[in-house]
């Protein structure tokens, strides 16, 4: 007998699951809102979970983070209407089981619900192996564990695995934890940089070459393919590799035999093959610029990594981490590090993922040298200011131009700029608060000033509201009557 939970605020709906499943001999609940359904999952586990998506006080899928942060989550059913196409596809994302359209079928409910419970029964009687050594992953986000649990699920198997995501995510050590956590870790992981191969190389590079095969070939060599028998080829950056050179892959990935240049015997290879890209490799074979032959054999399982910015959780455990090694590393005392450290590097973007933020750290724990502290100030320069300049965007409600719209405005507002944090990022710097009082304190004087305390031609220029205005002024014991102003 399984638990069942039905999220839906239709009375009717909840009702005709309930029904359902009472009559297949499962114990059934229902909660009619998001918060009901939230102190439900808490209470007690459930087998299944029947989650509408448009609920009274907000969205079902928001309630998927935390249900896959579980230790033993439920199987997800979502219901989404019709004309909600983008639902099912945020749904599968989430980790949700699968998706049922309403209104549907009791045979099509039926169906779904038999299935989900099959899987379940299986995945709760398989035997793990030994606990995945994830030791040089770092990550605790909701987004991290679903990659661990993605993770595992590859290193048990010995499919084509293709891992995506932007540059700095972490692509390649994701491969190497892979494969040292799978049955081919005695064997050698093999790295391949596609963006590197040469049409006019490519063959010698992969499969090898018979001494004397051409011109320079002094010596017979084993190549990259053969080197990863019984262990892992792992093909970064496929998406980079020329049209040319991929039809040279196709029937070793599908067959693993090869032949080398200049060789009249066909070797084996028992590999297991990982690629990983940071493009798109769908949009590539639509615009002609990836065979969908090739596509087709590098995505047995698909591991997508999700950026840095989406994960902004694991910020602190990852500069933490990197810190002590880094200490370790150069032989120096570990540190602390400062609250203003963290505020920096909780606001910054982080474009470049991982490896930027690696990179930064490093340069800081240089900078910092032999003080037992991290500051901000250790931060590079660069990095500050755009901090800085995205902190004042936020708070004044100013928008950022492209270069194309940057006009005389634009050009004013960088020479204020320019004069007020002339030297600001020289000397150690207020804690964000305090300076961002400062700031709006200074500018609404000057603003109540050059508008000579007109009411109308302060809330143009400064873009506020009447009644954000009203609280700026009350806030800062600011009055525009004091210069014979109008309101």
């Amino acid at each position: 007998m399984a638990t069942i939970l039905i999220i839906d605020d239709d009375q009717e709906i909840c009702e005709t699951l309930s029904s359902l499943g009472t009559r297949l001999a499962h114990s059934c609940h229902s909660a009619h809102s998001l918060n009901a359904g939230r102190q439900a999952v808490r209470l007690r586990p459930f087998d299944i979970l029947f989650l509408d998506v448009r609920l009274p006080d907000g969205n079902g899928l928001d309630l998927l983070p935390e249900l896959m942060e579980m230790a033993d989550p439920p199987e997800i059913i979502i219901l989404t209407g019709k004309g909600d196409p983008d639902g099912a596809e945020l749904a599968i994302h989430g980790g949700a089981w699968d998706y049922i359209l309403k209104p549907s079928s009791v045979r099509e409910i039926t169906l779904t619900l038999g299935r989900a419970l099959k899987y379940r029964e299986e995945k709760l009687a398989r035997v793990e192996g030994e606990s995945l050594n994830v030791s040089k992953v770092v990550g605790t986000s909701p987004r991290m564990k679903a990659c661990f649990k993605l993770m595992a699920q590859a290193a048990r198997s010995d499919s084509n695995l293709l891992i995506t995501g932007e540059t700095g995510t972490g692509k390649e050590l994701f491969a190497k934890t892979i494969h040292d956590n799978s049955n081919r870790a005695g064997g050698k992981f093999v790295f391949v940089d596609c963006a590197s191969l040469t049409e006019s190389l490519v063959e010698s590079t992969l499969f090898g070459h018979r001494k004397g095969a051409f011109t320079g070939a002094q010596d017979s060599r084993i190549g990259l393919v053969k080197l990863a028998d019984n262990g892992t080829l792992f093909l970064d950056e496929v998406g980079e590799m020329p049209l040319s050179i991929q039809k040279s892959l196709l029937r070793v990935l599908q067959e693993r035999i090869f032949r080398a240049v200049g060789d009249t015997q066909e070797q084996a290879s028992n590999f297991r093959l990982i690629a990983a890209t940071n493009r798109n490799l769908d949009d590539m074979v639509e615009n002609h610029e990836f065979r969908s032959d090739l596509l087709f054999r590098l995505t047995t399982m698909r591991l997508p990594l999700p950026p840095l910015r989406q994960r902004p959780e694991d910020i602190r455990a990852l500069a933490e981490f990197k810190t002590t090694q880094l200490c370790l590393q150069y032989g120096m005392p570990e540190k602390d590090i400062d609250d203003d450290f963290w505020e920096t590097l909780e606001s910054y973007d982080w474009p470049g993922n991982v490896r930027e933020l690696f990179n930064i750290i490093e340069r800081s724990v240089i900078a910092a040298d032999t003080e037992k502290n991290l500051f901000a100030m250790h931060l590079p320069r660069q990095m500050r200011i755009q901090v800085a300049k995205e902190q004042i965007r936020r708070m004044t409600g100013s928008q950022v131009l492209s270069e194309d719209e940057e006009g005389e405005e634009d050009e004013d507002v960088r020479k204020i700029g320019q004069d007020i944090f002339q030297d600001i990022f020289d000397r150690p710097l207020p804690s964000l608060k305090a300076f961002k009082g400062a700031s709006e304190k200074i500018y609404l004087g000057e603003l109540i000033r050059q508008c000579g305390g007109e009411t109308a031609r302060i809330l143009t220029v400064s873009g506020l509201s009447r009644s954000h205005f009203y609280a700026l002024l009350k806030r800062y014991g600011l009055s525009i009557q004091n210069g014979g102003a109008k309101s």
